[in-house]
């Protein structure tokens, strides 16, 4: 498979890219400051605006799924909506499927069902709320959307750098927590549940999130 990563610079962007390349996918890994591809065969990089749809054409015209995970600096998380608005533009132009690894606000509290994650201070604490809502507003950009071959990924509360154990829990449109209460997930875990999930990249208009398997504790790479 031809995998586009927007955003492949990032925590869960580079993540990303290398599990692709890991299982043998051709990747074209983007982001705006990159210049040079990483000397590796299977990888291309190149710099793009995901808001410039002249750059954004080629790219998506010659992959068969592509990936949005892009974070905005602060000050400018109003923008994550508009931007994902035109970039699904873009990909309906040329029908390809998309995962776009988004935020968990759009999720129902797994102790107070009758809200958002977003609206639950034990996992959104004040100091994440502009970027937690910038997410749901991206969220709500992609229901709205009339092209429909996208799937939303909604991470834990909390994503981190940490190993790869190869093996996460898959839940729904509700925040997964461990026996703890605790709903984290290492960015090299993201990472292989983003990869598996493009193996279905025809389902339309999905919404899951996806934690650590608590039942494994994490280990270095297989």
């Amino acid at each position: 498979m031809r995998i586009a990563v927007f955003g492949a610079t990032g925590m869960a962007g580079s993540a990303i890219v290398t599990e692709a390349v890991r299982r043998g996918h051709h990747v074209v890994a983007l982001s705006r400051r990159q210049k040079s591809d990483r000397g590796q065969e299977q990888l291309t990089a190149q710099a793009a605006d995901v808001a410039d749809s002249d750059a954004l054409a080629p790219v998506l015209a010659a992959v068969d799924a592509a990936v949005l995970t892009i974070r905005l600096p602060p000050g400018e998380e109003s923008q994550l909506a508009p931007l994902t608005r035109g970039f699904l533009h873009g990909a309906a132009r040329h029908q390809v499927p998309v995962l776009i690894v988004g935020g968990s606000a759009p999720l129902r509290s797994p102790t107070r069902p009758d809200r958002l994650v977003l609206n639950d201070p034990d996992y959104v604490p004040e100091a994440w709320k502009i970027i937690a809502g910038a997410s749901l507003e991206q969220f709500r950009a992609c229901r709205e959307h009339p092209y429909r071959k996208w799937v939303y990924l909604s991470p834990p509360a909390v994503l981190e750098p940490g190993p790869r154990s190869g093996r996460y829990r898959r839940g729904t449109t509700t925040l997964l927590t461990d026996d703890n209460g605790d709903s984290r997930i290492t960015a090299a875990d993201l990472a292989v549940a983003v990869i598996d999930e493009l193996a279905h990249a025809a389902a339309a208009e999905r919404h899951f999130t996806v934690a650590q398997d608590s039942l494994t504790p994490p280990s270095r790479s297989r």
